[in-house]
C-alpha cells in the first residue's frame, strides 16, 4: 500500500500520476460474459405484415418497410406512398396497438428519411451484453478524446451511446421501480473502471438503501474517496449523505482556488499544466481527480439534505472536476427543488407510471410509453434518443471488484476534507458534557477504535450529537486528532485507566 501524496520531484520529466500504481492492471475484457441474444424473427415477419395490413386497410399502400431488430423493441421504418398524411399517424397507433395486442407501440416521423418510424415491442425481449459495447471501436477509442467515458446504451438502430460526463456535467436518472436504474448506475460505473487509473478518478457512493452499491466497496483502496473519520466508504445513512455534500463544497472551493491561482478554467487545463510541471506542489498544487459522486435512491435523502451544499456542487462542480450523477424513482419538485434539477440538464428515463411523472423527468410526455426490460430515453440540451440499457450482472461485477481490490492500491480511501461543521471551531466545555459521554468513552477504549459513526451508530443518535461527543473525547485526551481517512489514535490503553481519568475530570 501507498499513500496519497504531492508531487515534489524536481525532475523536468512531466509528472504521471499513475507512476503512484505502476504496476496497476486495468479490468480485462474476459472478465464479462458473453451471451448470444437471440432475436424472433418469426414475430418480426408476421409484425412487418400486420404494419402492412393495417396501412392497407387506412388506404395508405407501403412502398418499402427497413427493419432494425433491437433487444426490446424492433424499430420498423415506413415509407408510405405519396399523399399521407402525419395527421393520421396517432389513428394508426391506436389500430397498430389494438393489431399487435400491446400498448407499447410508439409512431413518430423520421423527417430526415421521409419514413415513418414504428417501435414495437419485442414479445421475446433478448439481453443487451456490456461486453459488446465495452469490446466496441467507439469505447475502445473513447480515450483520449473523452475525459470520463461513460456508456449508456444501443439505439434501436444499433448505434452505441458513449458520453463524456465531463461535456454533460451532471445526469439525473429516474423511473419506475424494477426498470433498470441500479443496472445503469452499474454500467457507468463500469465504464469508468476500464478506462481511468485509480489515481485519475475517485467515486463518491451514497447508498441509503445500503444494498446496491455496496459491491464495489472492495475499491476501497483504489476508486473510493470518503469524508474524515468515516468507518465506512458507502454513505448509507441521510446525515453522513448531508456531510459529505458538506465536504465537497469544501474540496469545490479549495479546487477553485488553485485553479484561479494556476489562471486556468477547467480541471483539465489544470491537470494538464500540473503534468508538464508549470505548477509548484510546494505552494498547495498537485495532480487533482476527477470525482463522480453517485446518489442511489435520492428520495430517501428527502428532509435530511441541505439544499444549499447540493446547489453549489450542481451549479459549479462540474467546472472543477466534481460530477454528480442522481438516481431517483420520481424527481417531483418537494424532493428535487426545479432550481436544482434545471442545472442537471442530462437525463434518463425509464418507464414510468403515467404522463405526469414522465414530465417531471423529461418535460414532456413519453416515458410512460416505454416497454421495460432497459427501455430508456436519452436526454441532454441537444439530442434525445431512445435506447437499451446494457445489463451486467452481479457476479461480472463482483469479478471486476476483486480484480482491481486484489491489487495493491492506497493506504487508504482518498480523503475528502472536514465537512463546513468540523471547520467550525466551537469551544469544547467538559463540564458540560453529553449524557453518553462516559458510555462513548468506554464503547471506545473497549474496541480502541474511534469514530463520530462508531458512536452514532452504537447509541442511535444524530451525526451532529456524535460529532460533539467525539469533540468531548478529544478534549478530555482519550483520543487523538482527526487524520483524514485514517482511524483516530486512542490515548486510553484500558478500562482501568479510562475509570482513573473520568473520576479526575
Amino acid at each position: 500500500m501507498i499513500p496519497y501524496k504531492k508531487s515534489t520531484c524536481n525532475t523536468r520529466e512531466n509528472y504521471d500520476p499513475r507512476k503512484e500504481l505502476a504496476g496497476y492492471e486495468f479490468p480485462s475484457i474476459d472478465l464479462l460474459d458473453d451471451p448470444s441474444p437471440e432475436f424472433s424473427s418469426e414475430y418480426i415477419i408476421e409484425t412487418r405484415s400486420q404494419i402492412i395490413e393495417t396501412f392497407r386497410e387506412n388506404g395508405t399502400e407501403i412502398i418499402s418497410i427497413d427493419i432494425a431488430a433491437g433487444y426490446t423493441n424492433t424499430l420498423y421504418e415506413v415509407v408510405p406512398q405519396k399523399g399521407f398524411r402525419i395527421a393520421r399517424i396517432k389513428q394508426l397507433q391506436a389500430e397498430l396497438s389494438f393489431v399487435l395486442k400491446t400498448n407499447n407501440v410508439s409512431i413518430s416521423p423520421i423527417f430526415e428519411k421521409g419514413a415513418i418510424g414504428i417501435i414495437v415491442h419485442n414479445k421475446s425481449p433478448a439481453i443487451l451484453p456490456i461486453k459488446s459495447i465495452i469490446d466496441s471501436d467507439e469505447f475502445v477509442n473513447s480515450t483520449p478524446r473523452f475525459e470520463l467515458p461513460m456508456i449508456i446504451g444501443r439505439t434501436l438502430t444499433h448505434d452505441n451511446v458513449i458520453i463524456d460526463l465531463t461535456e454533460r456535467r451532471h445526469i439525473l436518472v429516474s423511473g419506475a421501480t424494477g426498470q433498470g436504474k441500479s443496472v445503469l448506475l452499474s454500467t457507468m460505473i463500469t465504464s469508468l473502471l476500464y478506462k481511468k487509473h485509480p489515481s485519475e478518478l475517485k467515486l463518491v457512493l451514497v447508498d441509503p438503501g445500503g444494498l446496491e452499491l455496496n459491491m464495489f466497496s472492495g475499491l476501497r483502496n483504489h476508486f473510493l474517496a470518503t469524508y474524515p473519520d468515516s468507518d465506512s466508504v458507502i454513505v448509507t445513512d441521510a446525515t453522513e449523505a448531508n456531510m459529505i455534500f458538506q465536504s465537497l463544497t469544501v474540496e469545490m472551493k479549495d479546487r477553485f482556488r488553485l485553479l484561479q491561482n494556476a489562471h486556468v478554467r477547467t480541471l483539465k487545463e489544470y491537470n494538464s499544466k500540473f503534468r508538464e510541471r508549470k505548477l509548484n506542489p510546494s505552494v498547495g498544487h498537485y495532480f487533482m481527480p476527477y470525482l463522480v459522486v453517485i446518489v442511489d435512491r435520492f428520495s430517501d435523502l428527502e428532509g435530511s439534505m441541505d439544499e444549499k451544499y447540493l446547489k453549489e456542487i450542481v451549479e459549479m462542480g462540474h467546472t472543477i472536476g466534481i460530477h454528480l450523477i442522481v438516481s431517483m424513482q420520481r424527481p417531483s419538485h418537494d424532493i428535487l427543488p426545479s432550481n436544482i434539477k434545471s442545472n442537471i440538464p442530462t437525463r434518463v428515463a425509464f418507464r414510468t407510471t403515467s404522463r405526469q411523472e414522465s414530465r417531471l423527468i423529461l418535460d414532456k410526455e413519453g416515458a410512460e410509453k416505454l416497454a421495460g426490460n432497459g427501455d430508456a430515453i436519452y436526454k441532454d440540451e441537444l439530442l434525445e434518443i431512445r435506447l437499451q440499457v446494457p445489463y451486467i450482472s452481479t457476479s461480472e461485477l463482483n469479478k471486476i471488484v476483486l480484480h482491481i481490490g486484489g491489487q495493491p492500491g492506497y493506504d487508504h480511501a482518498y480523503p475528502l476534507p472536514e465537512s463546513i461543521l468540523s471547520l467550525t471551531v466551537i469551544p469544547v466545555d467538559l463540564d458540560d458534557r453529553d449524557a453518553l459521554f462516559e458510555e462513548a468513552a468506554r464503547l471506545i477504549v473497549i474496541h480502541q477504535q474511534g469514530s463520530t459513526s462508531l458512536i452514532q451508530r452504537k447509541f442511535s443518535i444524530g451525526y451532529n450529537r456524535a460529532g460533539m461527543i467525539m469533540d468531548q473525547l478529544e478534549a478530555a485526551g482519550i483520543v487523538g486528532l482527526t487524520q483524514g481517512a485514517k482511524p483516530r489514535d486512542i490515548f486510553i490503553a484500558d478500562e482501568y485507566s479510562l475509570e482513573k481519568l473520568l473520576r479526575n475530570l
